[in-house]
This record gives C-alpha cells, structure tokens and sequence, in this order.
C-alpha cells in the first residue's frame, strides 16, 4: 500500500500537472492544519498573533502597510491562501495584500477587548499574513498585532518575520512591491523546499515506522473532557492563563526535562493511570533546501504516562533517563507525518483519533528578536482571553530567565484545577533549594 505522503503528491500532480506556479503542495506540518481547520464547525483556523507596544507617534501606518506587502512579496508563504482544492489541501498563491486594520474601541471596551475581537473575526479565505493597530489612551501606547495564519507559518519563521519586517519599516521605498526576480526566485525555492520536505516523509514512511509509532502510542486516548460552553463562567473569557519567571540553569533546561515537567501538569488535569497525548513541534529545513519562510515543524506526539516519576532532582537540566532515550528514538523518525502517525496506532488497536490533551512549545530567548519600527523597539506585550485549540498549551522561552506560560480553554478546564497544574508545572522547573546541612 502506498504512504499517505506518495497518495498525497499522486493527487496534487493530477491536480496541477508537472509544474504550477499558481497551486502549491503543502507539507505533512500544514495538512495537519488544514484537517484541522476542516474538523472545526466554524472552519476557525489556527491565527499566530505577535503584540508589540510603541509610543504614540512612533508607527506610521502607510510606512508599515507599504513595508509589510514588501515582506509578503519577497515570501510565498506571506501571501498564498491555504485551501482545499477538489480534497487535495494546497497553498493557492496570491498577489501581497496585506492591509493595517485600525479597530475601533465600542464603549466600555479596552485595547485588549479590541484585539481579541478583531482577531476572533478573522476570515479564513483572507491573507494570511495581517496586521491590526490599536490606540491606548491610557498607556499613551500603540498596539500592534501581526498575525499569522498557523498553516503558512511555522515558529521557526517568527523570528525572521519580525525582523524582516522592521528592516523593510527602514527601507526609503513606500511602494508595496518588491523586484519580480527577487519574488520568482524565492517561490522557486519554496516549491523546492516543500517538494524536499515531502520526499523526506516519503521516505519515512516505512512498515519499520509504522510498526515503531503503532506500539509506542498503543495505549493512548484522549482524556480531556469534551468542550462545552456551559463550563464557561458567566462574563469570563473563553480561555485562562497564567504566566511565571524562573531563574535559568546552566546550559538551560534539556527538552526531556520540559516533556517531564508537562507530564506533571497532565497528571493534575487529567488524574494518574493515563497515557496522554502531547503534541511539540519539531524538525528544521530539508537537506539542500533553502531557509525559506514557511512551515515545516512537524507536530510529534509524546505519550505522557501520568504514573511516572520525574526520576530527577528539578534543576538538573537532565530530565528521566528513560524519557530522554525514549525521545531520542522518536526523534529517528520525527519525518513521519503526523496524519501517518495517527493512522499506524488506529491500525494497531488504538483507540486514539488524533487529539492532542496539551501542546508544548519551546523558544530561546536569543532567536527572538525584538520589533524595531524607525529605530524604536517595541516592548511585547500579551492579549490573553482568546480561543486556544487544544485543552491546554505550555509555551517556555529559555534564555537569562526562564519565562514559563500555560493557557487553557476553559469549556474543558476549569481554572481551579488548571492553576494546580500550573503549580505543579511550575514546580518541576524550579531549581532544588540547597540542603541545609
């Protein structure tokens, strides 16, 4: 039987023929999305939203709008329409349209409650790439949000994206189009890098894979409760978060130690005796690709037993031994994609159909570069509250301090026993006092 991948790329070539400059294949990462997205009764996608605060006067919106369709013209990614032709998912490419949305604050409404709505009313048929700026009279602030379609952009590229789009806020030129070779030459290098990526699960899509993914996530299922809207306190926000600062360990913490500490918050939510899914992305840019912007993380799956220990003392960086040499072994075959994934446990009796209980993301606080508009840095700021996928999601930035984030939809959790999640997670990354001898 033919890999998922091989059927897939079978179907877009009866799609588009041998070469479309107009209809892109997407990679296992974005089909993930797209199902999604698909799966959703309102046909909600993924938005990744950066917020940066500035002074009053700093930004000048045509500068930014004529900087931004540049940043979209030199990308495909930036400017090409994630969609579901005739059931194959592709990237239908697009000239830039990047707009500066000014929202306006209804009576009673923050800058925060202004954001969330703007976002929260995103059309799924729109650019992928847009931004919205708010004043706050208040904090004698702007409020600039750039937002991403998740299915065009991986976390890898945020950083790129930021600056880039600060070097073209520099640039003399206020006119939105960048050189059409400079735009030819880089959709080449995206068609290539995708088609790389897709060989790349090709090949790993082997009965040897399959039969490793199929008994290493035997006994999952997906134990958060099912959303419900009634779950939802009166007057409260769809979702709850809670943020922590923590000194750093020497050489940072390893990422066995990160999925441990997770498994710690997946034991308050969930109740001991569960094997439950969480999802990390992982993975970087093919062999001979370019660094093209775009997304190519692969989602991988760590079965969290909640019965097991730590193993380790909290601050030695380590993480169990058993878990770090479980990870590495799933890491020799992080190129299968994950709908792959899904379909070898389902075939070997699992009774788990793909969802994710938690999500973790890990950042280093050196490849995130702040925003710099005309030579003024933004300060990032977050506009908490909004819908997340997923029943709870970590998010670690590791760098002179560890910044620690959990959010959590609240139709599935309710605060009082998210927050003991966060304190245990919390607590599992806080380094062991010193012994008083």
């Amino acid at each position: 039987m033919r890999s998922i991948t091989s059927q897939y790329l079978a179907r877009y070539r009866r799609l588009t023929g041998d070469r479309s400059d107009s209809v892109l294949p997407v990679t296992g990462a974005q089909r993930r999305f797209l199902l999604v997205r698909s799966l959703d009764p309102s046909g909600r996608p993924d938005v990744v939203p950066m917020f940066f605060a500035f002074p009053h006067g700093t930004i000048d919106p045509e500068r930014l709008q004529a900087a931004a369709s540049r940043l979209a013209a030199r990308h495909t990614a930036l400017r090409s329409r994630p969609a579901v032709v005739r059931g194959t998912p592709v990237l239908c490419v697009a000239d830039p349209d990047v707009g500066v949305t000014r929202p306006a604050l209804v009576p009673g409404e923050s800058p925060a409650d202004a954001l969330r709505r703007a976002l929260e009313s995103w059309d799924a048929q729109g650019p992928p790439l847009r931004l919205f700026l708010v004043r706050d009279e208040e904090r004698e602030e702007e409020i600039l949000a750039v937002a991403l379609d998740h299915a065009v952009c991986d976390g890898r590229s945020l950083a790129r994206i930021v600056d880039e789009l600060g070097a073209a806020y520099s640039e003399e030129a206020t006119d939105s189009h960048a050189a059409p070779g400079e735009t030819e030459g880089e959709l080449a290098a995206y068609r290539d890098a995708v088609l790389r990526q897709l060989a790349a699960e090709e090949r790993a899509e082997t009965p040897e894979a399959a039969a490793y993914w199929a008994d290493r996530l035997r006994t999952l299922h997906a134990h958060a409760p099912a959303p419900s809207p009634a779950r939802v306190p009166e007057g409260t926000r769809p979702s709850g978060a809670a943020q922590a600062r923590l000194p750093a360990y020497d050489g940072g913490v390893s990422f066995p130690g990160l999925l441990d500490a997770c498994r710690s918050a997946a034991r308050e939510l969930y109740g001991r005796g569960r094997t439950v899914p969480l999802g990390y992305p992982w993975g970087g840019r093919p062999p001979g690709a370019e660094p093209v912007v775009g997304c190519f993380l692969n989602t991988l799956v760590f079965p969290a037993d909640t019965d097991y220990g730590t193993g380790d003392e909290p601050g030695t960086g380590t993480g169990s031994e058993a878990t770090a040499d479980a990870w590495w072994d799933d890491l020799d075959r992080a190129d299968v994609p994950f709908d792959a994934i899904v379909t070898a446990a389902r075939a070997a009796g699992s009774g788990w159909t793909g969802g994710l209980d938690g999500l973790l993301t890990v950042d280093d606080d050196n490849r995130r570069p702040p925003l710099v508009l005309a030579g003024v840095e933004g300060r990032e700021v977050h506009v908490d509250g909004r819908p997340v996928r997923g029943p709870f999601a970590v998010s670690i930035t590791q760098g002179a301090e560890i910044r620690l984030r959990m959010v959590w939809d609240r139709a599935v959790l309710d605060d009082e026993t998210a927050q003991r999640a966060f304190e245990a997670l919390t607590h599992a990354l806080r380094p062991s006092e010193p012994t008083v001898q």
